[in-house]
């Protein structure tokens, strides 16, 4: 269902109701929809007031999700995130179970949450030290909330939350996975300055040589003598055709043959080992 993000309703003074618990200016009187969506079949009737309702509670939907604004996401993502929250919430709400908004704010919540869970990370890690790096980033804020406090080392940390030093480690490298560093990103400010993708190796094409090298060798043994001694003196030796044809009392032509048969004998068994494997 396309959600309209600019549709709002008029506020409306703050509530109590009759428990006296203060509602939200944004949480409208809706029960009676309710009541009637629990009890109508699929159909257009009942689309439309499912609309209605979802329309009805969109701005709570949009307070809840500014909470989560500038943590990387802009507000109006958030906002469709926390959108589709709501519609799950409408799709899954029992009117015998107490009031909407008790239901529908941790349902849109663990919705925005999931998201950033999901979604969100540079690096993918486990969701148990995605837990750590909120434990951890809570516990930092709360320690420095006096102005001019000092950064909390890894014993605070560890005593305010409860967690052993070597996990606070963790949730504090956990910190550093949330965005990550572009490669074309400068690592000098100097005119010599070079970027992240600068420092990093590339392949070697001698580590392919060394594989091949010692992939024939088994073919290269298996060789007769005399084709060895051609294959040596060509490609170690760098003789050229004629001079080994010189050495070995034979044509070049012959030589040439020589060469093209041993070299395909031994192509055919590395690639037929490799096959095979």
């Amino acid at each position: 269902m396309p959600i309209d993000m600019s549709t709002s309703r008029p506020r409306t003074p703050d509530t109590t109701n009759s428990a006296g618990r203060r509602r939200h200016d944004d949480a409208p009187e809706t029960a009676a929809l309710f009541a009637r969506l629990a009890v109508l079949e699929d159909g257009p009737e009942r689309e439309a007031i499912r609309d209605e309702l979802v329309t009805a509670w969109l701005p709570m939907a949009h307070r809840i999700a500014g909470r989560f604004r500038e943590r990387g996401e802009s507000l109006e993502d958030l906002r469709q995130v926390a959108a589709l929250g709501l519609v799950k919430a409408v799709d899954r709400f029992d009117p015998e179970r107490g009031a909407f908004e008790s239901y529908a704010v941790p349902t849109i919540t663990g919705e925005v949450k999931r998201h950033f869970r999901d979604r969100m990370w540079a690096l993918r890690v486990p969701r148990r030290v995605q837990e750590l790096r909120n434990k951890v980033r809570v516990a930092r804020r709360e320690l420095t909330q006096t102005p001019g406090s000092a950064e909390p080392t890894l014993t605070e940390l560890a005593a305010h939350t409860g967690l052993t030093e070597d996990e606070v480690a963790t949730g504090l490298e956990a910190l550093e996975s949330f965005s990550a560093l572009s490669l074309d990103a400068e690592l000098s400010a100097g005119e010599d300055g070079y970027s992240l993708a600068d420092t990093l190796g590339s392949s070697d094409s001698s580590y392919d040589v060394v594989v091949d090298r010692e992939s024939a060798k088994a073919g290269l043994r298996r060789l007769p003598e005399r084709e060895r001694a051609i294959l040596y003196m060509r490609f170690f030796e760098d003789m050229t055709q004629s001079r080994i044809a010189d050495r070995l009392g034979i044509s070049q032509m012959h030589v040439s043959r020589l060469i093209s048969r041993s070299c395909a004998r031994v192509r055919a068994e590395v690639l037929g080992e490799r096959a095979k494997a």
